[in-house]
């Protein structure tokens, strides 16, 4: 039978993250003055729902998935986030990553709570039946809570476009129409935007160009790491390596390759795909995870998962900037012990909003059932992200804080002041 249940080194390590997450919370919050109520508010999620799926496997046994939807915040508009199927989600990291979904449309301004969804199964050893088959089956018992107005999930680690096609799928049926706006990332024939594939990691470089001229690091001179080589990671590499940046190393779930004078990042991408791993890419050398990440490098990017800079290996690090695509790439211990060190963190919620923002012009165009070419997004994307970066410098260095302090004042502060306008009903 499937893995549909995470194990109890899972679990500990969720409730953990939970800890974390709402720990930064209350320690941002209190340094604000906000009264102890909002503080209290924003630690739980407003919504949660917990499920079992029942689904048919291809040898005719029924598994039964561990499943969940969780909406933290609706004061700013519909909640948004993504599903992930992986086999370690749980639910107290179902609600941390809601929470970050929160800090993360609100440092970026757009009008949209935050939500995560999670389905505890290992989508690599499922066949795309049933994988289809979960899918739907999910998109059916959240489809009371999800909708345009409600809450709009998208794609996440284990999940892509055919996902949110499927959700859209089972949704429409549920509603008795096509309702396009109620999932985004979708493909461009179901009402996808341009320029949301690879979102991520065009707003990292966005952002990341901004960040090296402030410090005076000259890309087409400079190099850099990614650990992680997934959608976000290889977008990242692409994006990157066109302005001219040296990437040494690129790692996976598996180790990665180093090779000093840089790699060939379309060579290595095609090898990716073609064989489903890093490992025995031709003219490279192998690199453990941990040896990526103490590179000597201007830009380290962790585009993983969670804490894979952590209080352990945070002493190691020998770049200069550290662009964190990964959600919570880098632990709170970690992220002290950083900033005390004098390197530079881009942090999470501000440099992989990039899937936000399009996101939620894919919503706008949906909406209104009028679609944007490829100069008009970028744009757009451009000026929201660039903008919002800027906004945090300043703040950063009136301040004398983190940019990660920054942004999550200037988020929780946000949201604090929906909370205080609209006030309790009834």
């Amino acid at each position: 039978m499937p893995n549909t249940t995470a194990s109890p080194k899972a679990v500990k390590v969720g409730q953990e993250f939970y800890r974390d997450v709402t720990g930064e919370m209350r320690e941002i919050a209190a340094s604000m003055g906000l009264p102890d109520i909002y503080t209290k508010r924003l630690e739980k999620p407003q919504k949660t729902l917990s499920l079992h799926l029942p689904v048919m496997m291809d040898n005719g046994e029924i598994a039964l998935f561990d499943a969940w939807r969780v909406q933290h915040n609706l004061f700013r508009g519909p909640s948004k986030g993504g599903i992930r199927f992986h086999p370690d989600i749980t639910l107290e990291k179902t609600i941390a990553h809601a929470a970050l979904m929160t800090w993360k449309c609100a440092v970026v301004n757009i009008p949209f709570g935050g939500a995560k969804g999670g389905v505890c199964c290992e989508p690599k050893k499922m066949s795309a039946s049933e994988l289809e088959r979960l899918t739907r089956r999910y998109a059916w018992e959240i489809s009371p809570i999800i909708g345009p107005e409600k809450d709009i999930p998208a794609p996440e680690v284990g999940t892509n476009e055919t996902t949110m096609a499927q959700i859209m799928d089972g949704y429409s049926t549920f509603a008795g129409y096509s309702v396009s706006n109620v999932v985004s990332g979708k493909p461009l024939s179901l009402g996808g935007s341009v320029g949301r594939l690879g979102a991520v990691g065009r707003g990292l470089v966005h952002i990341l160009k901004e960040s090296a001229r402030d410090h005076e690091i000259y890309l087409y001179s400079s190099t850099a790491a990614i650990q992680g080589f997934g959608v976000v990671g290889m977008s990242t590499a692409q994006y990157l390596s066109e302005t001219g940046c040296t990437i040494v190393a690129v790692s996976d779930s598996l180790g990665g390759i180093y090779k000093e004078d840089g790699l060939n990042i379309e060579a290595v991408i095609e090898y990716k795909k073609k064989n489903g791993r890093l490992e025995g890419f031709p003219g490279s050398e192998k690199i453990t995870n941990e040896e990526l990440i103490a590179l000597p490098v201007d830009f380290l990017i962790p585009a993983a998962l969670e804490y894979t800079i952590n209080n352990k290996n945070a002493d190691s690090i020998k770049a200069s900037i550290i662009a964190e695509a990964a959600n919570a790439g880098i632990s709170p211990q970690a992220n002290k012990i950083l900033d005390s060190r004098g390197i530079i963190v881009l942090p999470d919620i501000l440099v992989n909003a990039g899937g936000i923002v399009v996101s939620y012009f894919e919503w706008v165009q949906d909406k209104q059932q009028f679609f944007w070419g490829d100069l008009e997004v970028e744009e757009r994307f451009q000026g929201i992200m660039i903008s919002t970066y800027r906004i945090l410098d300043e703040m950063m260095r009136a301040e004398k804080i983190s940019m990660r302090t920054a942004a999550l004042k200037l988020a929780i502060g946000r949201v604090a002041e929906a909370m205080r306008f609209r006030g309790l009903c009834p």
